[in-house]
């Protein structure tokens, strides 16, 4: 295990990224098993956190067994990744958000449990160094 001998959280040593997982629970049904409704979602994202996207937006629905059915998303960005796998079974979503460009958590958590029109939502922030 590496340790890391700069600790100091200050603004002056801001992080190196931020990694936002986002659980959204008991989403619309008929919005995350819709793929064009998860490509429109990314887009208004990534506008909405000033963030460009390389290339297409990935949407595939697999998964054979029933806990794990539904569709997952990829989507690049310039500054790293953004993605979310959506759970048919519980209606749930799980999104992922990781930048080295600096951007509000609390806003796209926000955001995600409007679009997806979740009843609550779990926000977990790790800065990486």
């Amino acid at each position: 295990m590496r340790k890391n001998a700069n600790t100091d959280r200050s603004s002056d040593n801001p992080p190196w990224g931020i990694l936002s997982c986002i659980d959204l629970y008991d989403c619309d049904a008929k919005t995350i098993r819709d793929a064009e409704k998860i490509r429109q979602f990314v887009v208004e994202l990534c506008h909405l956190i000033e963030m460009k996207r390389f290339g297409e937006t990935q949407v595939v629905n697999f998964g054979e067994e029933e806990r794990v059915a539904g569709y997952s998303m990829t989507q690049l960005i310039e500054t790293s990744l953004i993605s979310a796998h959506f759970a048919n079974l519980t209606n749930t979503t799980y999104l992922d958000v990781f930048s080295c460009k600096a951007y509000d958590p609390k806003k796209v958590a926000d955001f995600a449990k409007e679009f997806f029109k979740a009843k609550d939502f779990n926000l977990q922030v790790v800065e990486r160094r």
